[in-house]
């Protein structure tokens, strides 16, 4: 038996999310049908960071045992036929038993690609989310800065979260204008369900000018998700992956990176 950790991304539009559900219509659900057709036999997958409806993955981490014994690159190229093709294996590594692909995690990045235009987005329809209001770099990211470091970030965790503490330590938020497009970055140890969205509904509500630069400490004072702004779409959500020990030697980015606009 041995541990196999692959790395794989993901469109998430046409998907209810990574977890595996009764309708057989998530990633997770694809992932193993495709690792048993090329194996022969049933696959379980444990990942890095579960992902919802609509969101997207860079470097999603996997990890399956297996008595199977294959060449790293042909796990890659053979998972990958019986992908769709909005699903692909990246790269794939074997690992000692020891490693998880969760537990092991340092940390997790998440990247929110938002389209500033007086008109909805079409041909990035599903991939960014949008703002038709003009939005002030410099607001967003000094309003940012309190949210920097350990939390507890129960305002912007959804009623359906189900970590067991609410405290959270964000290292770091990067916030940058690309033409059109923003890009906001994310850094922590881990994160609660939807807070990255939550946080996204309150940085534009700050930077278009709803609300002032010092209510978003307020509300994460207030640890109350009532006094959040609405969840933002899923549509530019990316979970760019998860990072590791060096001494894992697990690629903490793919080819996936580049395309983002």
């Amino acid at each position: 038996m041995q541990r196999i950790a692959l790395g794989v991304s993901y469109r998430g539009v046409a998907y209810h999310g990574w977890q595996s559900q009764p309708d057989g219509n998530t990633v997770q659900d694809r992932l193993e049908a495709a690792l048993a057709a090329f194996a022969d036999r049933p696959v379980r997958t444990s990942c890095a960071g579960r992902t919802d409806a609509g969101v997207h993955a860079l470097n999603q981490v996997v990890h399956f045992d297996t008595e199977v014994s294959r060449a790293p690159g042909s796990w890659v190229r053979g998972t990958n036929r019986f992908l769709p093709p909005d699903i692909a294996v990246q790269w794939c590594r074997p690992v000692p038993a020891s490693f998880h692909s969760r537990a092991s995690a340092r940390g997790r990045r998440y990247v929110y690609v938002l389209r500033e235009s007086p008109v909805r987005p079409a041909l990035e329809a599903g991939l960014v989310g949008w703002s038709f209001r003009r939005l002030d770099l410099a607001v967003m990211q000094d309003a940012a800065q309190c949210l920097l470091g350990e939390h507890d970030f129960g305002a912007f965790r959804s009623s359906e979260c189900q970590a067991a503490s609410p405290v959270k330590v964000l290292r770091a938020i990067g916030i940058e204008q690309r033409g059109a497009y923003w890009h906001f970055a994310f850094d922590a140890n881990a994160f609660l369900h939807h807070m990255v969205r939550n946080i996204m509904g309150s940085l534009v509500a700050v930077g278009s000018g709803l609300r002032a630069p010092g209510w978003l400490g307020q509300v994460l004072a207030a640890r109350d998700r009532t006094r959040a702004a609405p969840t933002f779409a899923p549509d530019g959500l990316y979970f760019r992956g998860p990072y590791y020990d060096a001494a894992d030697a697990i690629p903490d980015r793919t080819a996936a990176d580049d395309w983002l606009p």
